[in-house]
Parts: C-alpha cells; sequence; structure tokens
C-alpha cells in the first residue's frame, strides 16, 4: 500500500459519509431533527459535568457568538440548562438536560449499531484499513483543529478529551 494520500478524495469523502451517517441515525432512532452542531454540544456535556459557554465553543472549535445562539436555541427547546456557576454567580455554565441526554444515547446506540453493521459488509481488508485509520483520523482533527501536535502525542489530550465525551 502507497504512503500517498489523496487530499482531495479524503476530504470529499468525509462531509458526506458524517451527513450520511447522521441522517440514517436520525432515520433509525427515529430522533427529532438535531443538528450536527446540536448534537456536538450535548456529546461536550456529557452526564455530570457543567461547562461554560466559552469551553464549550474552544471544545467545538465554533466561535463564542455561534455558541451562544445555539444554546439559547438548545434551551429553548428544553436539550440545556443554564445555571449560574456555583463559584461565580457572574458566571453561566450549561449543562445537558435529561430530556438531550436521552436523545443522545438513543442517537449513540443507533449511530454506533449502523457503523457495525456498515463494516460487517466490508471485506476483512477493509474492516482493517478502517480500524488502522482511526487514530490518525482523530489526530488530523487535532491538527486541523489546532491542537498542537506535540502535546497531543505526548500527553494525548484531545484524544482523551474525546475518550471522555463517549
Amino acid at each position: 500500500m502507497s504512503g500517498d494520500l489523496d487530499a482531495a478524495r479524503l476530504g470529499a469523502v468525509i462531509s458526506p459519509l458524517r451527513r450520511a451517517l447522521l441522517a440514517a441515525t436520525r432515520a433509525e432512532a427515529r430522533l427529532p431533527e438535531l443538528s450536527d452542531s446540536q448534537i456536538d454540544v450535548i456529546r461536550a456535556l456529557p452526564r455530570g459535568t457543567s461547562r461554560g459557554p466559552a469551553e464549550i465553543a474552544s471544545r467545538l472549535r465554533l466561535s463564542r457568538p455561534t455558541v451562544s445562539n445555539l444554546l439559547g436555541a438548545m434551551e429553548s427547546e428544553g436539550l440545556v440548562e443554564r445555571t449560574p456557576a456555583a463559584s461565580d454567580g457572574r458566571r453561566i455554565v450549561v449543562r445537558a438536560s435529561a430530556k438531550a441526554l436521552d436523545l443522545f444515547d438513543r442517537f449513540d446506540a443507533a449511530n454506533s449499531a449502523l457503523v457495525a453493521e456498515a463494516t460487517a459488509r466490508l471485506g476483512e481488508d477493509e474492516r482493517a484499513a478502517l480500524a488502522a485509520a482511526v487514530p490518525a483520523l482523530e489526530r488530523l482533527c487535532d491538527v486541523l483543529g489546532g491542537a498542537d501536535p506535540r502535546a497531543t502525542e505526548t500527553t494525548g489530550a484531545s484524544t482523551a478529551d474525546r475518550e471522555e465525551t463517549r
């Protein structure tokens, strides 16, 4: 197998793959129309955690105003709850609601099942190639998101963040 990478081809497949998986997952789990961004916010707020809007924006690599608007819409839909921080009442913290966590659990289970079913129809070599590609794709996400490559190589910080939210 060649070490050459067709960057245009990789870039062209990532977005349609994500959209196809999201649409199939929504249909399979009979979920309401949650946007990619809403799912990412819920993923950034695992059960029992609260985070400030700035931290959520940083984790999702979105602007602070974008996250603020997103959180406002999600709050009106009952997906997140914003409260003053216990340590500093001037700060706001956000947590996913029980409704959001239930939807995410259903989404995550359906998503995992769909990927498992789809990859089961691939050849053994293709499944092995996908398994081997996952760490490289995680690193690619880190690099594109501006993570310090040395920090993630030595500490695994960004990968650990992803593990926390699974």
